[in-house]
């Protein structure tokens, strides 16, 4: 059994607000320590918990219109060192650690919207760029990843990664089950107790853990939270719209298998189709299929058990590496030293 935390913090909305940004490192490792104080192994922190640029903030121009900013008004030195910090702290603590800020591309290129993933020593092991961008940030505020997946491993546990809008696109989940992931960490900078009901489902359609991450000043209707196999959630943070933990033992087969609490008409509700085809990159809009088509396939693909959880099920240890792919994205870069440009995305 592993230990996993997650973790809603106060997100600040201007990346040029340095005193914002250093209070938002402080509370981040204020609770790593909290967290390592209740024996986690993992912390998982919202979408952008260093800094997620408000829209109205950044892109308003004089006129109160948009216009595509490149993020080199944001306060890449401070956003670095609070990065380093954090990191350093993880090693102190042994605890890996998974917040979210941008990462920085040469103008005029607009940053990543990214998670970092920090080992219990401290270094980084990978990056996770979010791949699918809503209409907005695709077109003021972010370059979206690539399309590969991004699974790391923790004491024997394999953990995926997704941000915000990209819940309501089933087929990164589904994905994540075909390889063999034992949770997947979902982290949020936005106001929607749906969208934690559809992270929630993942749950019962694919049999795995997920952390849910949101912002401490939208804790209110859906705080952050864990949640067990079959669906159900296994802890969440009060919703009072404070910093604060929810933890739980991912792993524990004693809470996994419950009767399922989410639907799949459920889940076909909450998924408007045209939330999935709007935030498709442009050259990549497909020929829609209705969501029910693609849930279906979705259900139909789960019912295949990986080797691992079919063994944990029974009792019985697989062999290492026995089912296994091993995925790692990016090889780490830090938002410091040169700002490099991504190649561009396949079309």
């Amino acid at each position: 059994m592993l230990r996993l935390a997650v973790a809603q913090s106060t997100v600040p909305e201007d990346p040029r607000d340095q005193a914002a940004i250093r209070g938002a490192g402080e509370e981040i490792r204020a609770l790593m320590v909290e967290a390592a104080g209740a024996g986690a192994r993992l912390v998982q922190f919202p979408e952008g918990a260093l800094v997620y640029p408000d829209k109205h903030v950044v892109a308003a121009g004089p006129d109160g219109t948009l216009t595509p900013v490149d993020g080199s008004g944001a306060a890449w030195d401070v956003l670095r060192e609070e990065a380093q910090r954090i990191a350093a702290l993880a090693g102190e603590l042994s605890l890996w650690t998974v917040f979210g800020s941008l990462h920085p591309l040469t103008p005029p290129a607009r940053p990543h919207n990214s998670l970092y993933v920090v080992s219990d020593e401290g270094q980084l092991v990978t990056r996770y760029d979010k791949r699918y961008l809503s209409n907005t940030e695709l077109s003021y505020l972010y370059t979206p990843g690539r399309p590969e997946p991004t699974v790391f491993e923790v004491d024997g546990f394999r953990f995926g990664l997704a941000i915000c809008i990209e819940a309501y696109f089933p087929e990164l989940f589904a994905e994540y089950e075909r390889l063999d992931v034992d949770c997947v960490l979902v982290s949020v900078m936005v106001d929607d107790p749906a969208r934690a009901t559809v992270a929630q489902a993942y749950g019962t359609l694919y049999n795995y853990w997920l952390g849910y991450a949101v912002p401490a000043q939208y804790a209110a209707n859906a705080p952050s939270g864990i949640v067990a196999p079959g669906g159900r959630w296994l802890h969440r943070a009060p919703a009072d719209n404070r910093p604060a933990l929810a933890i739980a033992g991912v792993g524990d087969e004693d809470v996994g298998q419950r009767p399922h609490e989410v639907g799949i008409e459920e889940v076909l509700d909450l998924v408007p189709e045209k939330i999935r085809h709007a935030a498709m990159l442009p050259g990549q809009r497909r020929e829609r299929r209705s969501i029910t088509q693609s849930a279906s396939g979705s259900l139909r693909r789960s019912a295949a058990v990986s080797p691992r959880r079919a063994c944990r099920s029974a009792g019985v240890s697989a062999r290492p590496g026995w089912g296994r792919r091993r995925v790692v994205q990016g090889g780490g870069r830090w938002p410091l030293g040169r700002h490099r440009r991504q190649p561009a995305r396949p079309r």
